[in-house]
């Protein structure tokens, strides 16, 4: 298993790499079969109206998911210590998931129910853009289907990803919709119409309905 460390306003003393090893390589003891890399990213915010300011983010590359937690406290190696909790549990998950289907005799079915593409996504809510680009992240992106996707997502623990769909051959989007369930934003072109032959035809977002399980992160 390869283990990436990076820093960001923060120096990586001998000390810190060790414990990082420690409870990290702990953490994922009993999914080695399924973690291929490991990265983690410290870093120490200077902004004095970031509160609390030492976070830890742990992203494992995974048979081609991946999955990430990131923690963060007043205290790095707190820090630490509760992002390997956590990205434990996610792991735990993820096997979980995968011996669900596995064992199942039929996979489960999501309804697809096209919905109005919304005019304005972001409400009264003011825009706002960093002032600088701060952290690029790069990522391999196989082809999947959305329900693919929508488990990528509860991996990562974002309200957003990105993703390759197989079916189309687009980059779509899929998010947690504030109200409930999950939506997927889909390229369209000049003419009113998505590029792809999906069920989002017409210029029409997708509303995802998951079962109720589905829900839980």
């Amino acid at each position: 298993m390869k283990l990436v460390i990076h820093g960001k306003n923060i120096e990586i003393t001998d000390a810190i790499r060790e414990y990082v090893h420690q409870k990290i390589e702990k953490a994922v003891s009993h999914f080695q079969n399924i973690t291929n890399e490991v990265d983690v990213h410290l870093s120490v915010a200077r902004n004095p109206r970031i509160n609390p300011k030492q976070a830890a983010e742990v992203t494992i590359f995974a048979n081609g998911s991946v999955i990430r937690a990131e923690e963060s406290s007043e205290n790095l190696y707190a820090s630490i210590d509760l992002v390997a909790d956590k990205i434990s549990r996610q792991l735990r998950k993820y096997k979980e998931r995968r011996i669900d289907k596995k064992t199942q005799a039929q996979p489960t079915t999501e309804a697809i129910v096209p919905e109005p593409v919304v005019a304005d996504l972001i409400g009264d809510r003011t825009p706002e853009l960093p002032q600088e680009v701060v952290r690029t992240k790069y990522f391999s992106m196989p082809p999947m289907t959305v329900a693919e996707a929508l488990e990528q997502l509860q991996l990562v623990g974002h309200d957003f990803y990105m993703f390759h769909n197989a079916e189309t051959g687009e980059i779509n989007v899929i998010y947690e919709r504030n109200h409930g369930g999950y939506g997927v934003i889909q390229p369209r072109n000049n003419n009113g119409h998505t590029n792809g032959h999906s069920n989002g035809k017409n210029g029409k977002a997708h509303h995802i309905v998951m079962p109720e399980k589905s829900h839980s992160k």
